[in-house]
């Protein structure tokens, strides 16, 4: 099977089972392009999913971008991006032509207050990953104190506090975050 019918199958699938959004859909695409295929590692994926939370747009459209590119080229990021974006099309149009017809119906109401558990349990999974990656550069179940990166933990409270208590812009956070990484990247090789 050529790479790009493995891309735009893939991310078929991923377009299909990302109920909730953009970030539900990051354990998807991981699963898939790393841990299905072994087209990535979890680095270079934790890295491409980085840079599609800075760029403007949806995070699955940019993260199915950045794959194809990264694997195949522009006609990569053509075909991951199409076969994210299909599926969900084609269920939007349908859902809402039966939502429109159907709201009023107690059983549609509960389907969507089920769902959106499943949805929360999906992101939190995305998020734990990189957390995880970035902490220890391991997954939660290779994750080993002597890898423990105490500058990066560091750096991730200092952003969920000034996030969740200053409200600062993700903007402002994540310019931040780079120039103080930077400068640390530096500093250490001033120090080596």
């Amino acid at each position: 099977m050529s790479i790009l019918l493995k891309l735009f199958l893939s991310f078929l699938q991923v377009g299909l089972f990302s109920v909730g959004g953009g970030y539900a859909a990051i354990p998807l695409i991981q699963y898939q392009i790393v841990e299905v295929h072994g087209l990535m590692t979890m680095e270079e994926f934790s890295d491409l999913i980085t840079i599609a939370e800075m760029t403007p747009g949806p995070i699955s459209i940019n993260s199915s971008t950045f794959v194809g590119t990264r694997l195949a080229g522009v006609f990569g990021a053509i075909i991951c991006t199409l076969g994210c974006i299909i599926p969900s099309f084609i269920i939007c149009l349908t859902l809402a032509h039966f939502y429109y017809k159907y709201r009023n119906f107690s059983g549609v109401q509960t389907v969507l207050g089920a769902l959106r558990p499943a949805t929360v349990a999906l992101i939190g999974s995305a998020g734990m990953s990189i957390l995880m990656l970035g902490l220890f550069q391991s997954n939660i179940f290779g994750a080993r104190f002597e890898n423990f990166h105490v500058i990066e933990f560091a750096l991730f409270g200092v952003c969920l506090f000034l996030l969740r208590k200053y409200k600062i812009n993700a903007i402002t956070i994540i310019l931040g975050s780079g120039v103080v990484g930077t400068i640390i990247y530096l500093v250490k090789g001033l120090l080596v």
